[in-house]
C-alpha cells in the first residue's frame, strides 16, 4: 500500500468536547485533511514543539523521551498512522539504533508529538485517507430548493451546541454529507471528524 506524507496544519480547540482538541493533518501533495481528536496535554506538547521559541521550565514527557533517545543514540525515522477502527487512529514509531530498525506501537498524539521533536516525517496509507480524509475544497454542486434553505451557519450552530452523543440520530446520510460540507467550509475540523466517523459507521 502506498504511503502519503502528511504535515501538521494546525490545532484547534474542540467546541463539542470539553478539554479536547482537534489536531489537523493535511497531505503534502493534495487537498485532503485528517482531523484527529487529542487530549489537552498532547495538544500542549505538540504546540510547544512547533513553537521553537517556547521552552517550558521543566521538560515535558515527550521532551524527556527525546533526551533519553538522544543519549542512547535512538533515532525516530518516521511515524506511520496505519489503522483506523471506530474513529480511533493507531500509529507506529519507526526507530533505529546501531543500524537495527524497530517498530513501536503508540498513540497517534504521542507519535506526532515525538515526530515534531525528531523532525521525523508523518505518513498514513491511502486507504485511511480515502476513509477518513476530508477535502479542504468541496466541489460546488447545484442544490435543490430544499437544500438551499439549509443555511451553513445554522447547520454548524446546531451541531456545536451542547447536545447528547446521539445528536446524529434521525439524520439521513444526505443530511450528514451536507453538514460535513458545512463544517469543512467553516474550518470546523473537529466537528467534521465527528460527522465523518458517523458516516463511516453507517457505511459498514
Amino acid at each position: 500500500m502506498s504511503l502519503i506524507k502528511l504535515t501538521i496544519k494546525g490545532i484547534s480547540y474542540s467546541q463539542t468536547q470539553s478539554g479536547a482538541y482537534a489536531l489537523v493533518l493535511s497531505e503534502i501533495e493534495g487537498n485532503r485533511t485528517l482531523p484527529i481528536i487529542i487530549g489537552a496535554f498532547e495538544a500542549q506538547s505538540i504546540a510547544i514543539a512547533l513553537e521553537k521559541e517556547i521552552r517550558p521550565p521543566r521538560p515535558l514527557t515527550h521532551d524527556l523521551f527525546k533526551t533519553f533517545a538522544d543519549r542512547y543514540a535512538i533515532h525516530i525515522k518516521q511515524v506511520i498512522i496505519h489503522k483506523l477502527v471506530d474513529g480511533v487512529f493507531f500509529s507506529s514509531l519507526i526507530s533505529e539504533r546501531n543500524g537495527v530498525e524497530e517498530v513501536i506501537d503508540t498513540r497517534t498524539s504521542d507519535a506526532i508529538a515525538l515526530a515534531v521533536r525528531f523532525n521525523a516525517p508523518i505518513y498514513t496509507y491511502e486507504t485511511i485517507l480515502d476513509k477518513a480524509g476530508i477535502y479542504l475544497k468541496v466541489e460546488e454542486e447545484e442544490l435543490s430548493e430544499e437544500e438551499e434553505e439549509l443555511e451553513t451557519d445554522d447547520i454548524v450552530a446546531e451541531l456545536i451546541a451542547d447536545t447528547p452523543e446521539n445528536v446524529f440520530e434521525g439524520k439521513s446520510l444526505k443530511e450528514l454529507y451536507q453538514e460535513l460540507d458545512a463544517a469543512v467550509a467553516n474550518e470546523n475540523y473537529e466537528l467534521a471528524a465527528r460527522i465523518r466517523d458517523e458516516i463511516s459507521k453507517r457505511s459498514k
